[in-house]
């Protein structure tokens, strides 16, 4: 849905992923003044952080804050602990995976609700997928639903009639069909990092689930992947 308000406030959530590069990118295109937010959670893939300055720079976001949030409230996962990352999509069939972060995006959609209300912004972005991606709870429109109801039950914004409005445009979108909007409005897809498991020198590891819905989105999109792979993680 296009904004006829240009130039009006949107909150961003910018993980520096291919699917929140490509939202931020869908929100300048409709004519908002992006406020990017990246939070350091303590995430093993760290290099993220990094990835989502450089995408906010080069999309030409208004600003670009990193939320530093306490590590001891993501603890139980494979991408905040000491939990091996699975490889080669052994995920468990229905089970959520154990790359699951608890409460993840409850708590990044209401550290966004307060900036947006600081900002006076009634838009908030979110990357989130139902078709292409982990199996994670918080990603589902059923959450974006009922959390956007109780953010404008709880903000003296919602209350006095001013809703915020919780944006999904990737929500029922395929890995390629993501890949293909985000290169016609283009986003450098090389300044972009996805790896739940990334070496030393943030190659990705190629055999996570997050590699592997991306290479694969990749090639079926017909564009070629700048991902930068370690070792025989490059292989198709």
């Amino acid at each position: 849905m296009r904004s006829s308000e240009t130039n009006q406030p949107a909150v961003i959530l910018l993980s520096g992923g291919l699917d929140s590069a490509t939202v931020l990118a869908m929100a300048r295109r409709d004519g908002f003044a992006c406020h990017c937010v990246t939070f350091d959670y303590g995430q093993r893939h760290r290099f993220e952080i990094a990835a989502a300055a450089r995408v906010a720079e080069s999309l030409g976001a208004a600003s670009h804050r990193v939320a530093q949030l306490d590590p001891a409230a993501f603890a139980g996962s494979a991408l905040t602990g000491d939990i091996a990352v699975p490889k080669g999509g052994g995920g468990g069939g229905n089970a959520i995976p154990v790359t699951y972060v608890p409460a993840r995006n409850l708590i990044f959609l209401s550290y966004a609700v307060g900036l947006a209300e600081v900002l006076g912004a009634r838009d908030i972005f979110i990357g989130v997928n139902q078709l292409d991606y982990s199996g994670y709870p918080d990603c589902r429109a059923e959450f974006i639903a009922a959390f956007e109801r109780a953010a404008n039950l709880a903000t003296k914004v919602g209350v006095e009639g001013s809703p915020c409005r919780i944006r999904t445009p990737l929500i029922d979108m395929t890995k390629a069909q993501i890949i293909r909007a985000g290169t016609d409005l283009g986003v450098e897809y090389a300044l972009t990092r996805s790896c739940y498991d990334p070496d030393q020198n943030g190659l990705a590891c190629g055999g996570c689930e997050a590699c592997m819905l991306r290479r694969a989105g990749f090639e079926r999109a017909g564009v070629a992947d700048p991902t930068g792979y370690a070792g025989a993680g490059c292989k198709a």
